[in-house]
Parts: C-alpha cells; sequence; structure tokens
C-alpha cells in the first residue's frame, strides 16, 4: 500500500506522451486524440486521481505554425520551434482539458532547474501546490533555452523525474507500440509481449534496443532507464500503445495492458536526496566495480570504497553525478563522487594500504568513493 492510498487521499498518476502519438503523421497536433486525452483524464480524475501530464511535441508544432516541412539542425531554429509550438501546444491542451471543465497550467524544465538541490525542490513545491488547486499541470522540457548540455534529451527521463517529485502511485507513458517486447517485432515475428516485469538487468536493456520513432528523440531504452528509477523507487510504470481505447483508464484500474514494470519490494531506501541524484542531474562519468565491490553495495548496503575500483571513465570533478557499473558493462547504480576522476584513475587496482601510504591518494583510505547515503541502486 502506497502513502497516499494508506492516508486515505487521493493518487498521483503522471502521464507521458510522446510526439509520435499526440501528432499526426504530417507532425500537427492530433485534436481529436487531445479529446480523447481529455476525456480520459477526466474519468481518472473522477476515480479519485490527481493527473500530471509531461508532453512532447513543441518544436513539430512550432515547424509545422512556421511551414517549415523539413527539421532543421542548428539549434536557433530548433529553439525558435519550440517557442513559437510551446504556445500552440499549450493553447491546445486549455482548449481540449477547459472543455470538460478541467483547468491546466504550464511547467517548462530542464536540467539546471533540477540539477541545483533547491530549484529541484521549488519544482517539486510547484507542482505539489498545482495538484492541490485541482490544476492539471502540463510539464516540457524547455526548448526554447536548452542547449545539449542542460538537456534532459527525452520526455522520458523527465516523467520520471516529475514522477519522483509529486511521490507518483502511477506513471504511463503512451508510445506508438504496445510495450516491451522480447525483441524489436518489427526486425523479428516471433517477438512477443512482456506483459510485467520485475527487474532490469542487462538482457533487457539488450531487449530494448535502439531509437524508435523518427518524430520523437526517445526509443525503448530510455523508458527501460526511467523505470529502473521507478521501481527503485517503489512507483510502478506501464508502457503501452496511446492509441488504445481507454488505455490510460485501465492503466489506472490495474488491468492488463501493454508492459508494467514494478519492483516486487523496495530493498533499498530511496529519500528525496537519492532521487534528486538519480535523475536530477546528468551523469558526468562511470566508475567501474570488481564482484566484490559489487556485491557488498547492493546485498549489504556498503558504500563504495576505492579498493573495489577497476575502471574510471569520462572527466569528473568532486561531489559530480556518476554511473556504477558492474564488469559486463551494466549500469546498477548511481551516486555523488567524493573526488574528481584524475585522483580516482591513480588509485584504479591499489590496495587499501597502497592507496594509504600515498600522499596523494592518502584522502580515499579515509573516506568511501561514493558514500551510501549518495547512491541509488538499481537492483
Amino acid at each position: 500500500m502506497n502513502s497516499h492510498e494508506a492516508a486515505g487521499a487521493r493518487r498521483r498518476l503522471v502521464v507521458k506522451i510522446g510526439s509520435s502519438t499526440l501528432t499526426t503523421s504530417e507532425s500537427s497536433i492530433d485534436y481529436g486524440f487531445l479529446d480523447s486525452l481529455a476525456r480520459q483524464l477526466a474519468a481518472v480524475r473522477a476515480a479519485g486521481w490527481d493527473v500530471v501530464v509531461v508532453t512532447s511535441a513543441a518544436i513539430a508544432c512550432g515547424l509545422e505554425a512556421l511551414g517549415i516541412a523539413k527539421r532543421p539542425t542548428d539549434m536557433p531554429s530548433l529553439q525558435a520551434a519550440a517557442s513559437v509550438g510551446q504556445s500552440a501546444l499549450s493553447t491546445a491542451y486549455s482548449n481540449a482539458f477547459g472543455a470538460l471543465g478541467m483547468i491546466t497550467s504550464v511547467v517548462l524544465l530542464t536540467r539546471r532547474d533540477t540539477a541545483d538541490r533547491n530549484a529541484y525542490l521549488h519544482a517539486r513545491d510547484t507542482l505539489n501546490r498545482l495538484l492541490e488547486l485541482s490544476v492539471v499541470p502540463i510539464v516540457n522540457e524547455n526548448d526554447t533555452v536548452s542547449v545539449e548540455q542542460i538537456r534532459f534529451g527525452d520526455n522520458d527521463t523527465l516523467a520520471a523525474l516529475v514522477a519522483c517529485l509529486i511521490d507518483a502511485d502511477l506513471m504511463v507513458i503512451l508510445s506508438d507500440i504496445d510495450g516491451m517486447y522480447t525483441a524489436n517485432p518489427q526486425v523479428d515475428p516471433s517477438a512477443t509481449l512482456i506483459r510485467e516485469i520485475s527487474r532490469i538487468d542487462r538482457s533487457i536493456l539488450d531487449a530494448a534496443g535502439g531509437v524508435g520513432s523518427s518524430v520523437g528523440s526517445g526509443g525503448m531504452v530510455t523508458k527501460i532507464k526511467a523505470a529502473r528509477v521507478l521501481m527503485a523507487a517503489g512507483i510502478p510504470m506501464v508502457v503501452c500503445h496511446g492509441r488504445r481505447p481507454r488505455c490510460i483508464e485501465e492503466a489506472a484500474a490495474g488491468e492488463d495492458v501493454g508492459t508494467r514494470f514494478v519492483a516486487p519490494h523496495r530493498p533499498h531506501e530511496i529519500s528525496a536526496k537519492k532521487l534528486w541524484i538519480a535523475l536530477g542531474d546528468t551523469s558526468r562519468g562511470t566508475v567501474t566495480v570488481d564482484d566484490g565491490a559489487k556485491e557488498a553495495l547492493v546485498k549489504h548496503g556498503s558504500s563504495l570504497l576505492s579498493v573495489g575500483l577497476r575502471a574510471v571513465e569520462g572527466r569528473f570533478d568532486c561531489d559530480d553525478i556518476v554511473d556504477v557499473a558492474d564488469g559486463t558493462g551494466h549500469v546498477f547504480g548511481r551516486g555523488r563522487a567524493a573526488a574528481g576522476s584524475d585522483l580516482l584513475q591513480l588509485a584504479v587496482g591499489r590496495s587499501r594500504e597502497e592507496v594509504a601510504e600515498n600522499c596523494i591518494l592518502a584522502p580515499l583510505a579515509e573516506r568511501p568513493v561514493i558514500h551510501r547515503d549518495e547512491l541509488v541502486l538499481f537492483e
């Protein structure tokens, strides 16, 4: 039982809509779909859910309004299209939802707004207050000011962040595919739909393949990575075909629709601080650990010590967020590094005694590379 149900409060639902679901084949807004979406969300709200929508398609809508047929590649043109398109998109949502008595708001975010913990908490407070006021927040990445360094890159990640921010009870991703398959169904006719996933390992990530639709920027891999964090936080996630009638209502009712990702238990304590580490800032690098270190982290609740390091990739500073991978390259955690990449590179392969006797590395003998309180595990 989740905290909202236990308290007898309204439950919280995050619905993420991809560009390919929200637009027609010509990349213009599908107003008929928006009307259907509004009816479904009105129904789930009547059933006791508060709803946040994470949307895509601002750039596509802007290109349509500007009469630009081919998507440009330069950043100023894309940001200009997003500026025009965001207005059209917001108006479309306001009209469709307003016709059923629902008030919408616009919330635009970038990683800059969440990489700083204070800004992260302010975003959380704003969303919570909007829900208290019975508003349906429409969240999108702020493509007008985003550059590569501060982009989420896909709205699956943004949706997972929002779900964690508001302590959601469920997240539903509306896609152009029925769910997660054992292989790419467009290539392998024997691929079958996986109805439920309770653990994300390397085989699941491999089966997810690469980017799907040409309209959006995400694929099944980004959905799997979002589910990985949500499962650690105890928030179930459903991926289903957005054009399936009543799919949101069915998912909210716990019916069999698409693929449901759900952790059978919550073995690791996930605080708001850890959720911020998992999703609030982009990873600056990767530390690879040996099997003994992985077992200590996953099974015994330990911190990561320098003696467990086997490789360091990327350039990062002390306090930056880094991924934690095992020897196969599988990322099973993320945390805040207590030292920069240059120092950690020097510690790779050294024993605790060697580290302690080295005047440069000695501080690593006294403190962990990643403290347990600043480490999120995905399995």
